[in-house]
């Protein structure tokens, strides 16, 4: 039963923010958040990896992410040494485990990726832990 003085949840509606630049060097637009409204167990933003972006090699500690591409393509280094790649399309998922060093990249020198980003974390940037001393593996093809 819920306390009279607790805040009670509801419906919201979120329209996305400004662009803003996250830790691991995207650019995100906020969405469903703890700060947004309240959010305590998920959080789903917009992401944008401009043309030739990559992002800082990084982890989210104790938390999971799925993402879907809206448009465009990214590609991803991943795993311990960032030694596994990948590459995700428009109209398909991703999933990354807690813990799993990752390093998003955008390899179009023309087009931008979009895509949909939520994670068991409800705060927008509490839960990255970037690993700078993880360099990216240069152009090796996977």
């Amino acid at each position: 039963m819920q306390r009279e003085h607790q805040k009670k949840a509801s419906c919201k509606v979120v329209r996305p923010g400004e662009p803003v630049p996250g830790k691991q060097a995207l650019i995100y637009e906020s969405g469903i958040s703890a700060e947004t409204v309240g959010a305590t167990g998920i959080h789903m933003q917009l992401a944008t990896l401009p043309p030739l972006a990559r992002a800082k090699a990084h982890m989210h500690d104790t938390h999971e992410t799925a993402i879907y591409v809206l448009s465009g393509h990214s590609c991803v280094w991943f795993g311990e040494n960032l030694d596994q790649h990948a590459e995700v399309n428009a109209g398909e998922f991703f999933y990354i485990p807690a813990g799993m060093p990752h390093l998003p990249y955008n390899p179009s020198d023309t087009e931008s990726c979009l895509t949909v980003i939520a994670r068991t974390d409800p705060n927008e940037q509490e839960s990255v832990v970037l690993l700078p001393h993880l360099q990216p593996p240069g152009t090796k093809n996977a």
